[in-house]
């Protein structure tokens, strides 16, 4: 457990959660806190899929500015490349993950939630990428995460801008997933994630590598990599337990045990 960032284990999921008072800024030592749960989040056996939180009342405001401020290029050029690998890692969880939005995910915050495969947000919730206004860009996946997301067109009105987007905008755009009242957001983000504990942990594991991977090359190397990750599926345990089990009962009845 980190001193800002701390991982906990219930029923098969875990909860990565921020712990940095008042608004969650993410600085440095943050940072590298994240990247060690999402190792630990990777190298469980037991965990099976994981919520991103922020608390109840923010997710995080964004970097910690005061730590930005009299950097020069030397030192940022030297920072950036660890600063983008941390959340990286989370992205890279071979497992489900769900961000559990609520107040607001602006600048590394919002970048942080982009890194989640899924995005449950609050009713009164503010998302987005104010960086422009410091005179900078996105510097942890914003400008890439974002675009994938949503299109080109709106990520770059979002980072141009650095406007706010509310929580009914983010839905209608794809940006989030789930829009809920701010009280239930933790309880329904643990429950999206709880669905998938008894799944083929290794199905799952391969699903996401095959899109994840399919989104940054083209599609005759997605349908490779498709290939390749499907066939390996066929030395599991769960494939032959899903497989009998549809013979034998229909679908939807098997009892995968992660293997």
């Amino acid at each position: 457990m980190g001193e800002f960032v701390h991982l906990e284990v219930d029923g098969g999921v875990a909860t990565i959660r921020l712990d940095r008072p008042p608004m969650n800024a993410l600085n440095t030592g943050m940072q590298e806190e994240i990247r060690a749960a999402a190792l630990e989040a990777t190298e469980r056996r037991e965990i099976r899929a994981v919520v991103l939180y922020g608390g109840p009342k923010v997710f995080a405001a964004g970097a910690d500015i005061k730590e930005m401020a009299d950097l020069g290029y030397v030192e940022m050029a030297q920072r950036a490349e660890a600063l983008s690998s941390s959340f990286t890692s989370v992205a890279r969880i071979p497992k489900p993950v769900v961000a559990a939005v609520t107040g607001y995910a602006l600048g590394g915050g919002c970048e942080l939630a982009l890194t989640a495969d899924f995005r449950v947000c609050a009713d009164n919730a503010k998302l987005g990428q104010p960086e422009i206004q410091l005179g900078i860009i996105p510097g942890a996946g914003g400008t890439q995460r974002l675009p994938r997301l949503v299109g080109p067109a709106r990520a770059k009105d979002i980072i141009f801008s650095g406007r706010f987007v509310d929580a009914d905008e983010a839905l209608r755009i794809g940006l989030v997933d789930r829009v809920v009242p701010a009280d239930q957001v933790y309880a329904i983000a643990l429950e999206m994630a709880g669905q998938y504990v008894r799944g083929p942990a290794q199905a799952l594991r391969a699903a996401k590598i095959a899109i994840d991977g399919g989104l940054d090359i083209d599609l005759d190397g997605g349908l490779h990599l498709e290939s390749h990750v499907f066939a390996a599926l066929f030395a599991t345990e769960d494939k032959s337990i899903g497989m009998r089990s549809f013979i034998d009962k229909g679908p939807g009845k098997a009892e995968f045990v992660g293997e």
